[in-house]
């Protein structure tokens, strides 16, 4: 057993990775070890390659960095403060205070690294968790105590899209809500913290980063940091928790540089040959208990548009709701730029939703697959030459397209357009008549940004007036 006081010394550095070697019993994999130096630097032991080395990985690096450095075994792993003083805090791996505010104060700790709830503790709460945001709440409805990923490449609105959950979400919801940010931008936390000050519900947030500058170990391990804190609220003080994620392709590609800076031989396209199991131990912690719930909603970087790269099908696997963002849409200028064909939810079915939405979302489906399956025709011939029928259909989807545009609060400021917040019951109106041709003699541009066809009345009153 460790005591605390052992010390070991530092044999060999390679980046962020060092040797430590002990005369002693070698520390366990996991162990947290720091450095008799001013300032302390943290390794977490990552593998132990021979009988007297301990290889870890340097989570804070500093000029002090050299070998002979001696390091101190503490016999314990990583752990993070918990309590309700990190409320309204922005903080790092080690729970220390990056919002420029006096230190939280004394809290008890906990592991990071936590095993996940038992099946038979696992509770399903089968309900829908309404955003507001009128093309996944009809086509792919989240699900409350599960997890949605928002999936997407480079540019499509992810992230927008999670600010705007946010604002439409932390506000309504009465529990607990905790942001981690994994491998994002500085600029990104920062505007993020000053959008919740601004909406009023920092002081039932609790954000977590591990940003881009910093080392692989901090953006591996900041995640688990994140669900210990979202676990103490659920378990300890019996909260509701929504837990927001931004990004967990930063996540995987930790790993990926974790597992090649420890010698490990890659696997498909370059990922560490572990990627499946460290997914599922940082995605199986997220899940609703008999004490509380807990909902989560994940950005996830889709590596040149590939759906077929193995970080997102990894991800797929974990989730209830699937939101996909699609470059195309983007390109049309169709915002949220949400792919209605290929997104998915499992609470899309008749016993989860009632019969009416389940009834809409499929002729809604049904009329965007047909206008796909003729764009080709279109192309080639011109609408013109499509039976009446047919013309319909386009007409209608084409209308349904720009009405699951919205404006976003969270892009205000840039579009000049007020934000909407559209119930379930007035999209699914909305679709209704669409569907019913109440509108046929509208044009499709009509339908561009708009929250729910009422306003159409408006656009109209405008439009005889200029």
């Amino acid at each position: 057993m460790a005591d605390g006081t052992r010390i070991g010394h530092i044999a060999a550095i390679e980046g962020s990775i060092v040797d430590v070697r002990y005369e002693a019993a070698l520390p366990a994999i996991g162990t947290r070890l720091v450095t008799l130096s001013d300032p302390a630097m943290t390794i977490e032991v990552a593998s132990l390659p021979d009988r007297e080395t301990a290889r870890g990985l340097v989570l804070n690096p500093s000029s002090e960095l050299r070998l002979g450095l001696p390091v101190r075994d503490t016999g314990q792993g990583l752990s993070v403060p918990v309590g309700e003083a990190l409320l309204g805090r922005m903080v790092n791996l080690f729970g220390e205070a990056i919002d420029g505010k006096p230190p939280p104060g004394d809290m008890p700790r906990r592991p990071i690294r936590g095993r996940p709830v038992p099946l038979a503790r696992r509770r399903a709460e089968g309900e829908i968790f309404e955003t507001g945001i009128k093309a996944i709440d009809l086509l792919s409805p989240l699900e409350r105590g599960g997890k949605a990923g928002l999936f997407g490449g480079a540019g499509v609105g992810k992230t927008v899209l999670v600010t705007e959950m946010i604002h439409n979400m932390v506000a309504e919801y009465h529990g607990v809500s905790l942001f981690c940010g994994i491998g994002e931008r500085c600029r990104e936390a920062e505007e993020l913290y000053r959008e919740m000050q601004d909406a009023g519900v920092l002081d039932r947030t609790v954000m977590v980063f591990g940003q881009m500058n910093e080392t692989p170990g901090v953006r591996f391990r900041v995640g688990h940091a994140a669900l210990t804190i979202a676990e103490y609220f659920r378990d300890d003080l019996r909260r509701d928790v929504l837990v927001l994620i931004d990004n967990i392709y930063r996540f995987v590609q930790a790993g990926a540089e974790v597992s090649g800076l420890l010698g490990r031989i890659p696997s498909r396209v370059g990922y560490q040959p572990t990627l499946g199991t460290e997914l599922a131990e940082l995605e199986e912690r997220i899940c609703s208990t008999d004490r509380g719930g807990m909902t989560s909603i994940q950005a996830v970087y889709v590596p040149a548009d590939d759906f077929t790269d193995p970080a997102a099908t990894h991800t797929f696997a974990h989730l209830s709701a699937s939101v996909v963002l699609s470059r195309k849409k983007a390109s049309e200028g169709l915002y949220p730029a949400i792919d209605p064909l290929k997104s998915f939810s499992k609470m899309l079915t008749p016993g989860a939703v009632s019969a009416r939405h389940y009834r809409i979302a499929r002729a809604v489906r049904n009329t965007l697959a047909e206008y796909e399956d003729l764009k080709d025709i279109i192309a080639m011939l011109g609408l013109e030459e499509l039976s009446e029928k047919d013309r319909a259909t386009v007409r209608r989807a084409r209308q349904i397209e720009r009405f699951l545009t919205q404006p976003f609060f969270s892009t205000e400021r840039m579009t000049g357009m007020k934000g909407r917040f559209v119930p379930l019951e007035d999209t699914l109106g909305s679709c209704e008549r669409i569907l019913g041709d109440a509108f046929r003699d509208r044009p499709e541009s009509a339908f561009y940004m708009i929250g729910t066809v009422d306003e159409l009345a408006g656009r109209k009153a405008e439009g005889d007036a200029a």
